[in-house]
């Protein structure tokens, strides 16, 4: 398929469901032994990542065809679309003798019972979430609101398996000195292992169903499948295949019943088992690549559950590279077959951030740049030296603190310890207030300083008021996950749910958008109205209060004639450190409180379209209803100097002070980095951010007049992936608003 060649989503579903002729070619039989199944695989499919680009590199050809044909049927959206919602009796839900744990419990058991399965012909790694409710954040059966923004612990629980767990659940009921709600929470959580086996039961019956009615040729591809499940999740794996398996039946439950947890270190938890195999000779790493292949393959199945936001937002975030707790980097073999498997699937359900920091190899700087290069945003970077100094200058202990990962998203926690949230606010808000734009009363402000005072002094008694609001929160018994808790330190030990202060940390960021379009607001006032007296500050107030109604030359001298964050220039950025650092200490003052600890952040995540229509005219030129900064990012449009300017303004701000995360999203035009000197200058921004203190950055490569064909013509992207915020996704599943802030992001050429 050619790069001009298109194809609609309707003919790429007809395609990926043809008549199937096909073995699995050249793979190790002690790993793949037997054939794969003859249903399993049509003509080798198109290819996915030529779709929708205007230039991409070529992609390799290291996968089989059977993969790339699992691929197409995940991408199609086929199984999204087909996912069926609850229609079986659940009179235990209705049962008010049972707490809501217990209620919980038997949701699961019903679930596990009830839910369809789906095993496709040639599928290396089986089990599916299946239930609509679990896409759309709901406790399927129960019809409760579920868990995100965390990353549980399944590097523990895949090494000790539910065997582990149920013993270390059972040895604290036996201690005893728990309440009863705690002993019924405990309870809950071993009817909900119970659920999972059941669960894992019907899976291999099927299998042996398959088996059955299979030719003698493909019965021993099932029986290997088959041993698998018939050790791993419930004990710990034997070998990478296994591990594999045991990671995706794990997270698979999780997602089943609604939660939709981060995954984490991926790389890390994986390569003990890989490498035992290696020194062993019983995996080739062409196999290692074809297990990871599918794995990623079953993050496309809620493809078609769409909203707004897109369709991949299921917080699925997964950590590669960076040092473990003792200080050792733990980049190995299977950092670089995710890579390869996304440079060649273009697969962007599972958003990967790669953290880099003082050991990581020059392979790997490469190697993202040259994975970047084909767009989606799927690959984001981490800069782990200032991560790991802003955890510990707040507070956690530095072995912790090195082991971070995010909530899904990108806010950084402690995996497996924490429960989070954030509280997102507009720093626009308390602005529009100091200037009373929302009332029609004079200013009174003889200088710069008396404005900028008004305005930290609304933002400091709203944050103390989020703060006051904060102290009682997370305290809820009746809101039960035993499913997370079990899996989370501390609720075990503790007798206490996910959202009761089990875990061992709880967090709640506090997290302001709007800052770079407040420090450009607060330059202009301060240049404009007092340094050069161009104009009275009420009658500039005044005209913001009317929307800049007949006076668009103003607004365009200030648009055209400031310099403002985001192009490297002294002014500009100085003004920017000044409110982050102000910001930052305010939200400082109270880092725990009540047992909760309270992280800034700075972000949007979007909400700059929400928000849009609230905010007032600003001084930075903006009407209502435009739409601002994203994140930590420029205002779309005020940064004209490129991608370092960029990124020297960003990393003027020290990160430190903002342990919850900031970040900067980049651009780029795909005809800057066509060459070895685009991989060499993406290789250079990479190394910039790094030596400079950024925090997290992720790259688009994409170009505007390509998603303004997407928007136009839809059928012919079907799967264009683009950054949003912490996950990408496919651009023709935004609604419009999304897409224009997408597009009006400012292209950059590195």
């Amino acid at each position: 398929m050619n790069n001009q060649e298109r194809i609609s989503r309707s003919e790429f579903l007809k395609r990926s469901s043809l008549g199937l002729c096909a073995l699995f070619v050249g793979l190790n039989e002690k790993v793949f032994a037997g054939s794969a199944p003859a249903k399993a695989l049509s003509e080798p499919g198109e290819h996915l990542y030529n779709w929708g680009q205007a230039w991409h590199p070529e992609s390799p050809k290291r996968l089989s065809d059977i993969t790339h044909h699992l691929a197409q049927m995940g991408l199609s959206g086929q199984h999204g679309r087909n996912m069926p919602t609850v229609d079986w009796e659940f009179p235990e839900g209705r049962d008010e003798k049972l707490s809501n744990n217990r209620k919980y419990g038997y949701a699961a058991l019903s679930v596990a019972r009830n839910a369809p399965l789906r095993i496709l012909p040639g599928e290396l790694i089986v089990g599916s979430a299946t239930l609509r409710e679990a896409a759309q954040h709901r406790i399927p059966a129960l019809n409760m609101g579920s868990v995100s923004h965390t990353t549980v612990g399944f590097a523990k629980v895949l090494h000790q398996g539910y065997k582990g767990l149920r013993a270390e659940i059972d040895e604290r009921l036996s201690r005893g000195g728990l309440d009863s709600h705690g002993t019924d929470l405990l309870e809950s959580m071993l009817m909900t292992l119970d659920a999972a086996a059941l669960w894992q039961q019907r899976n291999i019956a099927l299998l042996k169903e398959m088996k059955g009615n299979a030719p003698d040729s493909e019965r021993r591809f099932y029986q290997n499948i088959i041993d698998t499940l018939e050790n791993v999740p419930e004990n710990p794996p034997r070998n990478f295949r296994e591990a594999v398996q045991s990671l995706w039946s794990l997270y698979a439950f999780h997602r089943l019943m609604g939660n939709w947890s981060g995954i984490g270190r991926f790389d890390q938890m994986l390569w003990p088992y890989l490498e035992a195999d290696l020194q062993k000779g019983k995996i080739t790493l062409d196999e290692a690549r074809e297990l990871i292949a599918h794995f990623w393959i079953k993050g496309t199945e809620w493809i078609g559950e769409f909203n707004g936001s897109g369709d991949a937002q299921f917080y699925q975030n997964i950590i590669l590279g960076g040092i473990d707790k003792d200080g050792n980097e733990v980049t190995n073999p299977i950092t670089y077959l995710v890579l390869d498997v996304v440079e060649e699937l273009h697969i962007s359900d599972y958003p990967i951030a790669v953290r880099i920091g003082d050991h990581t190899p020059e392979k790997l700087f490469r190697r993202i740049a040259e994975v970047q290069r084909f767009g989606g945003g799927i690959v984001s970077m981490y800069n782990e030296n200032t991560v790991i100094d802003g955890l510990v200058q707040f507070g956690y202990p530095l072995e912790e603190a090195r082991e971070f990962t995010n909530d899904g998203c990108w806010e950084a926690i402690i995996p497996g310890k924490t429960a989070f949230i954030y509280s997102p606010c507009d720093m626009m808000q308390p602005l529009f207030r100091a200037l009373n734009l929302d009332k029609d009363v004079p200013l009174e402000a003889d200088d710069f300083e008396t404005v900028y005072g008004r305005f930290t002094a609304e933002l400091g008694r709203e944050i103390d008021n989020l703060q006051k609001a904060l102290d009682g929160s997370w305290n809820d018994p009746n809101n039960p996950n035993p499913l997370v808790s079990m899996f989370v330190e501390g609720c075990i030990e503790k007798g206490r749910g996910y959202y009761e202060r089990g875990p061992k940390y709880t967090v709640n960021g506090i997290h302001y958008g709007g800052v770079s379009d407040t420090a450009n607001s607060l330059l202009v006032l301060k240049k404009l109205v007092f340094e050069e007296n161009y104009i009275g500050l009420n009658h500039f107030v005044n005209i913001l209060r009317h929307n800049w109604e007949g006076n668009e030359g103003l607004r365009r001298l200030v648009q055209n004639r400031f310099t403002f964050y985001g192009n490297d220039h002294a002014e500009a950025d100085d003004m920017m450190k000044r409110v982050f650092d102000d910001y930052t200490s305010i939200v400082g003052r109270v880092k725990e409180r009540n047992g909760l600890k309270r992280p800034c952040g700075i972000s949007t995540f979007g909400r700059e379209i929400d928000w849009r229509m609230a905010r007032r005219a600003t001084p930075e030129g903006s009407r209502v209803g435009d739409i601002l900064a994203t994140n930590c990012s420029p205002t779309p449009g005020s940064d004209r100097k490129g991608p370092t300017a960029v990124l020297n303004s960003y990393c003027k701000l020290d990160f430190t002070r903002c342990p919850n995360g900031a970040t900067v999203e980049l651009k780029v035009l795909p005809d800057s980095v066509k060459d070895e000197n685009g991989i060499a200058a993406l290789v250079a921004l990479a190394k910039t951010f790094r030596e400079k203190g950024g925090f997290y950055m992720h790259i688009d490569v994409v170009d505007s007049a390509t998603l303004i064909d997407a928007q136009m013509h839809p059928e012919k992207y079907p799967n264009l992936p683009v950054r949003v915020a912490g996950w990408s996704a496919r651009f023709t599943t935004l609604c419009k608003e999304w897409q224009d802030m997408v597009i009006q992001r400012t292209q950059q050429i590195v």
